[in-house]
């Protein structure tokens, strides 16, 4: 409700949050703000895609993509979500290196654009920026989720579920501002920081 009340006055909604779960939350009231699904950047080592019958762990915070695609079930259905609250087409994974099977299956499934780090480190974070800002742009929203998992556990050590071989501090810096730049993004999500395990 607060996201939605911020983004019906026309500001930008600006979360900052523990696990990734929150962003259900955030992506229905840009939905509901907007009256129609949005597009969104994932940024994040995983695909968060997982739903409570494929999920290896049960952890919800590797379901809240799917929940937001209206694909997790019954489970997330509430009346004060806006569901499905994005449109897979106009979705990217970015940074990714952390799958599961059904996350991949999911991926092949609903059109979703997925720019793994091999493919980073390819073609550049530049270009990846680009691809994703030109995939998700159109009417109603469009939104950044940025999880501090993306980047590398030596940049970012204090999150729950690292995985090596992330993002650098220059390649998120760069693509943050090349976000800004682009004049697309009307809202931004900060998630999965936790100083409690950042020993540094």
């Amino acid at each position: 409700a607060i996201v939605e009340e911020i983004a019906a006055s026309g500001a930008m909604p600006l979360v900052l949050g523990g696990d990734h779960s929150i962003a259900l939350g955030t992506l229905a009231g840009l939905r509901a703000a907007a009256g129609r699904p949005g597009g969104v950047i994932w940024i994040d080592a995983h695909g968060d895609l997982n739903t409570p019958t494929s999920s290896p762990s049960g952890n919800v915070h590797g379901m809240p993509l799917a929940a937001a695609l209206g694909r997790a079930g019954d489970a997330f259905s509430h009346p004060g979500l806006s569901l499905p609250a994005v449109d897979p087409g106009r979705v990217v994974l970015l940074g990714v290196r952390s799958l599961d099977p059904a996350e991949r299956a999911m991926i092949r499934e609903t059109g979703i654009r997925a720019i793994t780090m091999t493919e980073i480190d390819r073609i550049g974070i530049e270009r990846a920026i680009t691809e994703a800002i030109d995939r998700v742009s159109g009417p109603g929203f469009v939104h950044v989720s940025l999880d501090l998992d993306a980047l590398d556990p030596e940049v970012a050590p204090g999150v729950g579920t690292p995985v090596k071989g992330g993002l650098t501090y220059r390649e998120a810096h760069l693509a943050c501002e090349d976000l800004a730049e682009s004049g697309a993004v009307g809202s931004l999500e900060l998630v999965e920081v936790n100083p409690i395990l950042d020993r540094e």
